[in-house]
């Protein structure tokens, strides 16, 4: 009879293994209850759980389990009756289950705590780790559950496996109640205990939970070495091989703005030794870094790759979209935003597609609806809250932008780019200090960004600090040269370089960035007008009206180089007739004026006055009109890189979040 009912056994639990195999969960589910009946098997009860749940019934799951008192006899049924206690939306009480701390004695690698005592944690038996336990964790009992043919040390690998997944699963619960700070300690602790935990890495890195000087700590600590504890056979240094494989997956996640050799080894490697040159996930994370150095249609042919393999592949959609919006093809984000929002409409980058499309056309207001629309399906979906901040930038409604932009830097604590904006927006008001606050906060979380080392530059240059404004011009340029970005998409730090070395009376090298200005990025009334005023100020007055010519040739109304061209005029003309004795220096005034040395009496002193007093009437009248602009959200660009303006990028960072910014420059006619 028992040799029977051993072979009926045998029987259901291949029926009921086949039928899981073809996704049948209700012949699964009618077949594992007969044979729970018959064997009042703990591994049969927990089986049946996980049937349950993967069809859905995450109410029945949890029932059973309770039923069969199984969620305080083992850290695998304690693991699913939290997660479904989570797929139902009860955050505190999954949360009362798992206990609000983690198990630290099961953490593994050097780091115990990033800040404290290095140590090593050695491997625990059974009954140690049954009487090192914490408060909120339950003690394993001598059940059959999880040991069938299983040794000690695999069960105790399994036990800590599921530790490290509670841990993921309180992470959770941490960020449902918006604490922050908390969840992403539970997710390194996940990582802690097993590094193998990609659910909580994902968390980290796809909230932007971490600045790129914690990533590099943090990976630091892992026990990457450990893994080949877990390899039982194969040939000497496969271990090493599985940490360092692990490594190089984890590597290519990890920001952009950080250490592009390695980035670049660890792809190298996974594609030439491991085949994975045509994997979804390093092709995505190889258009992200192409996307933060700006080479946008380099990173477009990648994402469309990924698409062209799978077009349901959502996670692309960030970039590809930001990808499109660059390089201004409205048309491609029309048709992109009609399928998605057709035929997905339950996903948050749809209406991330609709929003960006609407954006790029200039209808701000219905773009601001569907960024809203996706930040409230996923509420930790970055892109949608810093598309819903950009919104209120372009219209000018800076305090709004402000409050959008500083939900985004709470909820996304890692990333630099909501301080960026904040300094933007700030500067935008003319509040200086408060904007080089933001931006110094930004800096600390990102010290290797090109827009934000040149925005602080631009609040240097602003406050009359040129040396230091020049300074920083300087290192983001280094940086992007470093990063081999594209070098057109960094011409106004050049220009604003420029402008810093005019301020300290260093001609020669003002000339020299604005000549590679012109080389590379064309033809720009700015740049020759600046230029113009460097002539005047060196005495040049035929190169001054040479130039000027060039800038009214790009832009006839400016009204910069027009004021400028009519005083190298006049300069000409005295130094033509030997009037006025040596030429005074012109140096730079308020809104791109000039201010004449004393030059004589007599006529020539006359009409310098009346220009002068001119000059002083129409400076006026363009503060007035600078004024009315900046409060009218219009687009001058006082450094902040205002929406709108040609070229601006819609930067990734948040997906690691898009904003229409481009470098800054500065404007003459904005100077005190």
């Amino acid at each position: 009879m028992a040799s029977s009912q051993a072979t009926m056994e045998k029987f259901l639990r291949d029926w009921r293994q086949d039928a899981m195999n073809k996704a049948q969960y209700d012949s699964a589910i009618f077949i594992g209850d007969k044979l729970l009946a018959m064997t009042r098997d703990d591994n049969d009860a927990l089986f049946l759980a996980q049937v349950h749940f993967a069809a859905g019934n995450y109410t029945r799951a949890h029932s059973l389990l309770a039923k069969h008192n199984l969620i305080t006899r083992n850290p695998a049924c304690r693991y699913l009756a939290a997660h479904c206690l989570i797929k139902q939306g009860l955050f505190p009480e999954a949360l009362s289950l798992l206990g609000e701390h983690s198990p630290s004695h099961l953490f593994s690698g050097t780091n115990d705590d990033l800040n404290g005592p290095k140590r090593k944690t050695s491997r625990t038996t059974g009954n140690s780790v049954a009487s090192k336990q914490p408060e909120n964790s339950h003690s394993r009992t001598k059940s059959r559950l999880g040991t069938r043919g299983a040794s000690q040390e695999e069960e105790e690998t399994s036990h800590k496996k599921y530790e490290a997944a509670m841990c993921h699963l309180r992470g959770l619960c941490f960020a449902k109640q918006n604490a922050f700070d908390r969840a992403k300690e539970a997710y390194k602790d996940a990582l802690r205990i097993d590094v193998q935990c990609y659910e909580a890495f994902s968390q980290l890195v796809k909230n932007n939970l971490m600045s790129p000087d914690e990533e590099d700590e943090f990976m630091q600590s892992l026990d990457f070495p450990g893994l080949a504890a877990q390899l039982k056979e194969g040939e000497p240094g496969a271990g090493e091989e599985a940490g360092d494989y692990v490594h190089m997956l984890y590597q290519t996640q990890l920001s952009k703005y950080r250490h592009p050799n390695a980035f670049n080894t660890a792809i190298e490697s996974l594609t030439t030794h491991y085949g994975l040159e045509g994997n979804a996930d390093i092709m995505l994370a190889r258009a992200d870094q192409l996307y933060t150095q700006c080479r946008f249609k380099d990173a477009l042919a990648v994402t469309e790759r990924v698409l062209e393999g799978d077009k349901y592949n959502f996670g692309v959609y960030p970039i590809h979209l930001a990808c499109l919006y660059e390089l201004k093809k409205t048309n491609v984000l029309f048709l992109i935003a009609h399928e998605l929002a057709d035929n997905y409409p339950e996903e948050p980058c749809a209406w991330l597609a609709v929003g960006i499309y609407y954006f790029a056309t200039n209808k701000i207001a219905e773009a601001r609806r569907y960024f809203s629309k996706a930040s409230m399906m996923d509420a930790n979906f970055g892109p949608a809250w810093i598309g819903f901040a950009h919104t209120f930038a372009a219209e000018g409604e800076h305090d709004q932008a402000v409050t959008a932009y500083s939900t985004a830097a709470r909820l996304f604590t890692g990333t630099h780019l909501p301080q960026v904006f904040l300094g933007m927006q700030n500067h935008a008001m003319n509040n200086m200090t408060a904007a080089e606050e933001f931006l110094k906060t930004g800096y600390g979380l990102c010290r290797d960004d090109p827009l934000l080392l040149n925005e602080m530059g631009i609040v240097c240059y602003h406050q009359d600090r040129a040396r230091e404004a020049a300074a920083f011009f300087r290192e983001a340029l280094k940086v992007a040269e470093e990063t081999e970005s594209e070098s057109t998409a960094w011409l106004g730090a050049r220009v604003n370089l420029g402008h810093a070395y005019r301020r300290l009376k260093m001609w020669e090298e003002a000339l020299g960035e604005f000549d590679a200005v012109l080389r590379e990025g064309g033809k720009d009334a700015g740049v020759f007008a600046a230029k113009g005023l460097i002539y005047l100020d060196l005495g040049r007055a035929g190169e001054a009206v040479e130039v000027l010519h060039e800038a009214l040739g790009i832009w006839p109304q400016d009204p910069v180089a027009t004021e400028l061209l009519g005083k190298a005029l006049e300069m000409s003309m005295e130094a033509g007739l030997g009037l006025g004795g040596e030429q005074g220096l012109v140096a730079p005034g308020e809104e791109g004026g000039v201010v004449v040395e004393d030059q004589g009496a007599g006529e020539g002193g006359e009409d310098l006055d009346r220009f002068e007093e001119v000059m002083e009437q129409r400076k006026r009248a363009a503060r007035e009109r600078v004024t009315r602009r900046v409060r009218g959200g219009g687009s001058i660009d006082k450094g902040k890189g205002v929406a709108g303006r040609g070229g601006g990028t819609m930067r990734r960072g948040m997906t690691r979040g898009q904003g229409p910014w481009v470098p800054g420059e500065i404007d003459m006619s904005d100077e005190e």
